[in-house]
Order: C-alpha cells, then structure tokens, then sequence
C-alpha cells in the first residue's frame, strides 16, 4: 500500500548530522515557523549496497511555481498527476541514467554521499532566505519523546526522502505512484533551485501507473541495467532514451495554434512508431504512427485530447507497450516568447 502519511515539508535549516556506520542516515534539523523537524535521509541500503544518487545544482520544473507558494509547514500531499507529489519517472524529473552509486562515506574530499548533500546543506544552513523543500513520509509527533539526534521535543519529522516504487519483495508493501521522496533547496537571492534525488539500486526505474509495482519488462542487459542503474546503450527490450524528445513549439503566434514536438531516434535502426504515444502533464494521450529512420528527426503537430499548456507541463514519450522512452519538463517561464521553439 502506498505511503500513509505522504507530503512536503517548507522549512529553514538550522543543523546537520553525518551519517554514521550504526545510523546510515544524512540528519537533518528543520524549523518552519513553530515545529522541530528531523529530516532522515538514507544513504545507504539496508543490504549495504550504495544509494545512487543525483543532484541537479539549476533545476527547473513547473512544480516549483506551486510549491514555492506554500506557507512554511508540512503539507499533506495527494498521490495523483497534476499534484504537487513527486513521481521520479512519471513527473519528469530526471532521466534514469543521470542515478550514480555512491558510499556514505568515504576518505578524501567531495566523494561520498555525506559531503554531496553536506554542501548544499551548508549552503542553506549559511543563508538566512534559503528554504528547505523534503518530501517523504511524516512521523511523529511523539509526545512526551526527544527526537534522538537533535534532542527538540517532541520527536518529529520526514523520513522515505528517496524514490517509493519499483521496490523488491522486501518493501513493495511501500510502492505507489507520486509518492517519491526528495529534497528540494531554495536560494531566493539568485532564484536557484537544486534538487537532490536519491534511490536504491535494488529498486526498478518501470513500475506500473496504478500500484508502483515493478513490471515484468525483459532485459537483455547485465544485472545492474534491470533496476535502472546501469548504463549501456538503449535497446528495444530497455528502450529507455532511444527516441529522445529533443524540441517543442508550445506557445505559437499563429491562430489557431499548431503546438509540436521534435522526436530524434537515437539508434542506428529504424523504428516503427505504431502504437506508440505522446503524452501531457494530465496523462492525455495523443498517437503516433510511421517510421524513424535511424538518426532520424520527426516533428509532430499535436492533437487533442493532449494539450500543452502555456503555464508550463510535462511531455512523456510511451512505446507500444506503454513503457516509458523518454519524458521532458518545460516552465511557463521558458514558453514567455511566442513562436520560439524550446530545445531540451
């Protein structure tokens, strides 16, 4: 069943704890305007493999208009499109091969997961107007209970701040769909957004729409590529990037408008687009139909019911079995000057 109490927290840092060999996680203390929160983030799984992770240090997203509109706190989240829940494949929010594993810690400088969040962390912790965004499941209050890390009372805080689908059998009790965990740093003074993202290699990158459960997608590469961490070039059993979304036309001048995407196979053969689909930020459909030649480029008019909003979306490339090739992001600010194309 999915996460019981999902959301988001809006807080300011004020501490910081390492992880440690007998507590693997990355300890962080938040305040909003009158609760204490710990924020408990894994960086190493329970198997003691490493967490793979990524930080985009200039994020971009149309989720950051909405949510930087909240009031200070935690806020219950809905796990549906169109929310403010997060859902690392379905929302667009990274490409899977971005994921690198990486050890808790580690000798030498800049070259564990401790130091890669502590930078950022840091960061905020040194500037008053930065905001701290952690998404995850909420624990506590603990009334009459000390947080065991920071000593605040009562105990209270977030924890589940990494991907929650596509577990093994030990945790699929946890899958659903826009439910991930994250963290999300705000710099007001230069408007810059980073965005920390994390997951366990055990964990599948292609997860059903409705449960998070991992699907049953044949693989024709080493172990490492079935959960989604491994590289190696695309195939059509793991067609994750061969058709690449490379372009689209959302605000245009003419009347009535002729949005469009750009598609560009990757791939040194020919692939037939039959039953495939685009997709938009609420999940509506629009198909496709011919063929890409190898290195090929297509440009597509879109129709109705997929609808590319001015305001900002999503556009997610499916193939014929509904498996996700590629997904894009665009903010109402890079759609301000009609007629120009966005390159991705």
């Amino acid at each position: 069943m999915p996460l019981k109490s999902y959301g988001v927290l809006k807080g300011t840092v004020i501490d910081r704890r390492f992880a440690s060999g007998a507590n693997p996680h990355y300890q962080i203390h938040v305040v909003d305007d009158t609760v204490d929160y710990r924020i408990a983030v894994n960086v190493q799984s329970q198997d003691g493999s490493q967490v793979e992770y990524v930080v985009k240090s200039h994020f971009a997203h149309p989720l950051l208009q909405e949510i930087h509109e909240l009031k200070p706190g935690f806020h219950p989240l809905e796990s549906k499109p169109g929310g403010l829940g997060l859902d690392f494949i379905r929302g667009n929010l990274l490409d899977r091969t971005e994921f690198v594993p990486l050890p808790f810690s580690a000798p030498g400088p800049d070259n564990d997961l401790n130091e890669k969040l502590d930078h950022y962390v840091q960061r905020a912790m040194s500037d008053e107007t930065a905001l701290l965004y952690a998404f995850g499941e909420r624990w506590g209050p603990e009334n009459g209970k000390k947080d065991k890390i920071f000593g605040f009372l009562p105990g209270n805080g977030i924890h589940d701040i990494h991907m929650n689908q596509g577990n093994d059998a030990r945790f699929k009790k946890d899958d659903g769909v826009w439910q991930d965990g994250g963290l999300l740093i705000h710099f007001p003074r230069g408007d810059q957004w980073v965005a920390i993202f994390l997951k366990f290699q055990t964990q599948a990158w292609h997860t059903d729409d409705k449960t998070g459960h991992t699907l049953d997608v044949p693989v024709s590469g080493p172990p490492s590529d079935v959960a989604g961490g491994g590289g190696g070039l695309p195939t059509v059993e793991q067609p994750d990037g061969i058709v690449r979304i490379v372009a689209a036309l959302v605000n245009d001048v003419r009347t009535p408008e002729r949005e469009t995407v750009t598609l560009l196979n990757t791939s040194n053969r020919k692939i037939d687009l039959a039953g495939w689909s685009l997709a938009d930020k609420a999940k509506s459909r629009m198909a496709l139909t011919g063929e890409l030649q190898p290195g090929g480029l297509t440009t597509v008019v879109v129709q109705a019911p997929m609808v590319l909003s001015n305001k900002g979306g999503l556009i997610t490339l499916l193939n014929a079995e509904g498996l996700k090739v590629d997904g894009v992001s665009y903010t109402k600010q890079q759609v301000s000057n009609p007629g120009w194309t966005i390159v991705f």
